[in-house]
């Protein structure tokens, strides 16, 4: 599914913006696959800066935000990030859930919602780093994911934006529709096609995880969507140039990466999830 598709052929902002989206994409996504492919601390710690700005958003987002909340978070994701970095999975997860006891009641009348922002973001930072850390087929699996969701927000925005037609959710999200829906999950089945055909797995199994990655991507994206329209919030920040915040442009990912991760643990354990989602 695409990101709000753009306003007409030949509008200045609307051109604007695309450009600006373009330009971002060229120097984020290269650097996501730099630090992907070199894994290890590197990968753990983009993992926990991007997870620590999802947490600080997500407070922003449902008027949460306070220096002692988002402090506290911070310390307790980025303590999370380095014993997850360096092997200490349990040391890891006992914190996230002692830090998540102190985020709630810290937040006192919002708790539900900053403890919602604060499993979101432990969810996130667990879900990438795990699935990288397997040794065999961990950063095939972490592409794989990425352009998964890649290509379902590329192919919804031109489907979206050629086709138009009746909207998908438009209570949630006007801009929405279902040609974008569908152009998005083609374009996931492209990418699984296109593993599959350099062997790097099975063509039926991987058409079929992709499938369920690009609709788990686009019901992320409705979720945080629907989030923002609780709070008549607009972006989620103004981070990246052209496509507002970090829960603006990872929404989908995150959804994406925490399934493939389930996935893959339901199959092959903890520390092979990689194999889990590539070998059937």
């Amino acid at each position: 599914m695409s990101k709000p598709d753009a306003a007409p052929a030949g509008s200045a902002p609307a051109s604007s913006n695309f450009v600006m989206r373009v330009l971002a994409a060229l120097v984020l996504a290269p650097l996501a696959i730099a630090l992907a492919y070199a894994g290890g601390w590197l990968w753990a710690f983009l993992v926990t800066l991007v997870s620590i700005g999802l947490f600080a958003e997500w407070l922003m987002v449902v008027s949460a935000g306070s220096a002692v909340l988002t402090s506290s978070g911070t310390i307790v994701l980025a303590i999370m990030g380095f014993c997850v970095a360096f092997g200490a999975l349990k040391t890891a997860v006992i914190t996230g859930f002692v830090g998540g006891a102190i985020v709630t009641l810290l937040a006192r009348g919002k708790f539900v919602w900053a403890a919602s922002g604060f499993a979101y973001a432990s969810a996130a930072l667990l879900a990438s780093i795990l699935v990288r850390q397997d040794p065999v087929n961990g950063f095939a699996a972490l592409m794989f994911v990425l352009l998964v969701v890649w290509a379902t927000d590329i192919g919804g925005y031109f489907a979206g934006r050629g086709f138009g037609g009746p909207k998908l959710w438009p209570r949630v999200s006007p801009k929405k529709t279902w040609a974008g829906a569908l152009g998005g999950s083609a374009a996931s089945l492209a990418v699984a096609a296109g593993f599959a055909a350099c062997g790097l797995g099975k063509a039926v199994p991987l058409l079929l995880v992709s499938a369920v990655l690009t609709v788990v991507s686009q019901l992320g994206d409705l979720f945080e969507s629907a989030i923002k329209r609780r709070f008549g919030v607009k972006d989620s920040s103004h981070l990246i140039p052209g496509h507002g915040g970090l829960l603006d442009r990872l929404d989908g990912f995150v959804a994406a990466i925490l399934m493939a991760w389930i996935i893959g643990f339901l199959r092959h354990g903890v520390h092979s999830a990689g194999s889990g989602l590539m070998v059937w």
